[in-house]
């Protein structure tokens, strides 16, 4: 296999990243000058190296303690569990939620073989126990998988007594009605709240 067919087929390996683009990144380094293309490889081992996870909430840092762990600004009594780090990203953006997280590394899936072991969901229940948490709000996706994740994390949480809640779903801002799906439209109207 020659160099190029083997990085192409490395960054194939990337999701969303089919055979093509592979390609049209692989050429694209290589018209690159020879010490931006050491950056990048040297970003690449590195990240491997220095990247862990939280020792708190599991998120990926490159210190004992993640940003939002370490921030003293932050809600410590209020968890948003996630199934992964990058879910973080997407609900700061939002700049509402000012709590902490819980990254569960995944949600339970038994057709690939991922269980409730597989999950960080003992260590949220021993944070909730131990560092006095009043809510913990479950951010899994709303999907299968995801909703069969959120409910056994319901249901071992509730020996704690912490309040738990689940966000909400429905349809988008700018959706229209007419593309939404009926579990959409089912879920947005069963989540319906008076007007103000």
């Amino acid at each position: 296999m020659s160099a190029i067919d083997e990085l192409a087929s490395e960054l194939a390996r990337l999701p969303g990243i089919g055979r093509k683009t592979a390609l049209r990144l692989t050429y694209h380094l290589l018209k690159q000058p020879t010490a931006q293309t050491r950056r990048l490889a040297e970003a690449l081992v590195g990240i491997t190296e220095r990247v862990r996870q939280c020792e708190v909430c599991y998120n990926l840092t490159d210190a004992p303690r993640c940003h939002i762990c370490s921030d003293p600004r932050r809600d410590g009594n209020t968890v948003c569990a996630v199934e992964e780090a990058a879910d973080i990203s997407a609900i700061e953006r939002a700049a509402e939620f000012r709590g902490v997280y819980h990254v569960l590394g995944g949600r339970i899936s038994p057709l690939n073989g991922v269980g409730p072991g597989d999950l960080t969901i003992a260590a949220l229940v021993r944070r909730v126990q131990q560092d006095g948490i009043t809510e913990v709000i479950l951010a899994t996706n709303p999907s299968m998988e995801g909703e069969a994740t959120a409910i056994h994390l319901q249901r071992q949480l509730a020996l704690t007594g912490v309040r738990i809640t689940r966000i909400a779903r429905g349809l988008p801002v700018g959706g229209d009605l007419e593309y939404a799906d009926g579990v959409t439209i089912a879920q947005a109207i069963s989540a319906r709240r008076e007007m103000e």
